[in-house]
């Protein structure tokens, strides 16, 4: 029987050690690649074309939310499973909408990772359980989504502005004084509430917002 290739992208090289050690303890099961950051993500799994590519969210240089959405749109066979650790439903529905075929948070990987890899891989979709549950609750009692109204923080309005601006992850890190990590989290935390899929949308967004017009 044939293992089932699996590649790791996070940028965090204990997290991926503990994956690794996890997936290749399976008889069916193999690692054949793991990288740190989205865009190296980005051409491994386009390259190698695994049966399972697991994906952090917030990984640098690209993050996860833009790797999954431009995969998804390829309509290559592998199956998307985000890993990370923020438990709002939104994030889990939002990425959900843009293709990934499960959510798994990173607490529960040392439990439920072999069971996601299996769920993916086999056509069906794996929700954490631990916030599935709520997730239905808020579905079912959840006004239309014409309804809702989309807030950004102060700083995650911010970063969006400088990135359409024009500015790098270092540069705005260096500008408003916080980590490119940070940087990189605000960055996905914004698009995921939007569901943007990427720089051209953000900057679509800050041109209907008239936000290009606006001295920086």
């Amino acid at each position: 029987m044939d293992k089932l290739r699996i590649v790791l992208a996070d940028d965090h090289g204990v997290v991926r050690d503990g994956l690794r050690m996890l997936i290749n303890a399976q008889h069916d099961l193999e690692v054949i690649g793991e990288v740190a950051d989205g865009e190296a993500a980005f051409a491994m799994i386009r390259r190698l074309r695994p049966d399972v590519a697991i994906i952090d969210i917030s990984m640098p240089l690209m993050n996860g939310i833009e790797v999954i959405s431009q995969l998804s749109q390829m309509n290559d066979d592998t199956k998307l499973l985000t890993l990370t650790a923020n438990e709002d439903r939104g994030y889990m529905q939002q990425l959900l909408k843009l293709g990934s075929d499960g959510y798994l948070l990173k607490r529960s990987a040392a439990d439920e990772l072999i069971k996601a890899i299996h769920t993916v891989a086999t056509g069906g979709r794996y929700l954490d359980p631990s916030i599935i549950d709520n997730l239905v609750d808020k579905m079912s009692t959840a006004p239309s989504a014409d309804a809702v109204t989309v807030v950004l923080s102060d700083r995650e309005e911010e970063v969006l502005r400088l990135i359409a601006q024009g500015y790098a992850n270092k540069e705005i890190a260096t500008k408003i004084g916080i980590s490119m990590k940070t940087v990189e989290t605000y960055k996905a935390r914004s698009m995921l509430k939007l569901g943007l899929r990427g720089r051209a949308d953000i900057v679509r967004y800050a041109v209907g917002r008239d936000w290009l017009r606006e001295e920086s």
